[in-house]
């Protein structure tokens, strides 16, 4: 059944959700960038890991997806994925195993791969004829 007429539930939907914390201009870049310095001087301060989590918390974003779309903006990609990147090396330079969990989820694959240059072909007539008269040889 369709909506009645008049019906305004729907209305606003196509511009729904929070307004922009950061300006899409200087400005807004300058206050990332400083806010993302400010995060990782805390990390450092009070002994804290830097986390994904916190740097979205820090910047005062209410999800993580919300960091990942500010880093797809133009304006904002550079910092943010840089700041995302600092995060991830505290992981790597750590090591346990929860920090091999978290880099997982970032993309990291845990997995090595071999390479095998020796290829098994079926010998041909000539070589197989060439192994017998080795063998009648040898007796």
């Amino acid at each position: 059944m369709a909506a009645p007429k008049g019906n305004k539930f729907a209305l606003g939907l196509s511009t729904s959700g929070c307004p922009p914390i950061y300006s899409n201009d200087e400005d807004g870049f300058n206050e990332v960038k400083n806010k993302c310095i400010d995060y990782f001087d805390y990390c450092l301060e009070n002994e804290e890991k830097a986390t994904v989590t916190g740097l979205a918390l820090f910047l005062g974003f209410s999800a993580r997806k919300t960091l990942h779309e500010y880093a797809k903006k133009e304006v904002f990609g550079n910092v943010i994925k840089r700041a995302m990147l600092c995060v991830e090396n505290s992981y790597e330079k750590s090591g346990t195993s929860f920090d091999i969990f978290a880099l997982k989820n970032m993309g990291w694959v845990d997995k090595s791969e071999v390479t095998n240059t020796n290829i098994n072909t079926p010998p041909t007539p000539e070589e197989i004829e060439q192994a017998k008269k080795r063998i009648e040889d040898s007796i």
